[in-house]
């Protein structure tokens, strides 16, 4: 096996993390349900130790791991109880405060902020670099690859303003800064936001200044799940397409990235 590249090893708030041992069985805790799946793709699997109540793929094999709380709410002892060599987190889905209570007492914390499709190659050899699972991220390098080739080859098309709702009451969406942004856009798809907005989940109403410019409203099956019936209904309300869209197929990043981005490409709006 080659050995790791140092800018491998650099996690996304700029620290550098070491190769574990030739001989260690390292102890992950994952607060992240999408690199959760991500282990299990790289093989590691059997390192991990505890996961949150939203770590649910791969089903047949997450059952068996303990789970830790929500992406938000963690037991703080029961992680500890575990003995963790190393946390993975994601600046987005995960409490900086509860990080550092957590780093107080596990020796080393993986910090992720994958914000574009692109940003996954980084990931795989972030983590197959530390976990020695070299191979294996490279592989799955390689297929995202050919996946993100397939957008070289889409038919020009007229460009789409799209409203990617996330939750209702209230109704949120993303910002363009954000990776389900950057999903999108490779369809040539420009996810629509007011001129003030400043937040990258920002709130909204049906009112708001602008938004008679969305050409389609896109409802995400994730976080918020929503349903065919929210589809018809906010169709009926607005009069303007309203489609129901696979959340973890457009905001998962990790190994998922590579089924998503077949699903972008199929996804017909």
């Amino acid at each position: 096996m080659a050995s790791s590249n140092q800018s491998n090893l650099i996690d996304a708030i700029g620290i550098a993390h070491p190769v574990i041992a030739l001989d260690a069985v390292p102890r992950i805790v994952c607060l992240v349900p999408s690199i959760t799946e991500l282990l299990f793709d790289l093989g590691l699997g059997k390192c991990l130790v505890g996961r949150t109540g939203f770590c649910i793929h791969p089903k047949e094999l997450v059952s068996s791991i303990p789970k830790v709380g929500g992406t938000k709410d963690v037991n703080l002892e029961k992680i500890r109880r575990l003995g963790p060599t190393h946390l993975i987190v994601n600046i987005d889905e995960n409490e900086k405060p509860t990080v550092d209570l957590l780093a107080q007492f596990i020796p080393n914390v993986i910090v992720t902020h994958p914000n574009h499709p692109c940003d996954n190659f980084a990931l795989f050899r972030l983590l197959g670099s530390i976990f020695r699972a070299e191979e294996r991220a490279e592989q799955l390098c390689h297929q995202l690859q050919l996946r993100l080739q397939q957008f070289d080859g889409l038919p020009p098309q007229q460009l789409k303003n799209v409203l990617y709702c996330i939750w209702k009451d209230p109704w949120m969406t993303v910002s363009r800064e954000t990776y389900i942004a950057r999903m999108l856009a490779l369809r040539g798809w420009q996810q629509w936001q007011t001129a003030s907005n400043d937040k990258r989940y920002p709130s909204f109403d049906w009112q708001a200044e602008g938004i008679d410019q969305v050409d389609v409203v896109l409802l995400s099956t994730e976080p918020y799940s929503f349903q065919k019936q929210h589809a018809e209904e906010l169709h009926k309300e607005l009069g303007k397409p309203v489609v129901l869209v696979d959340g973890e197929m457009l905001s998962w990043y990790g190994s998922r990235v590579i089924a998503g981005l077949d699903y972008l490409a199929h996804l017909d709006i």
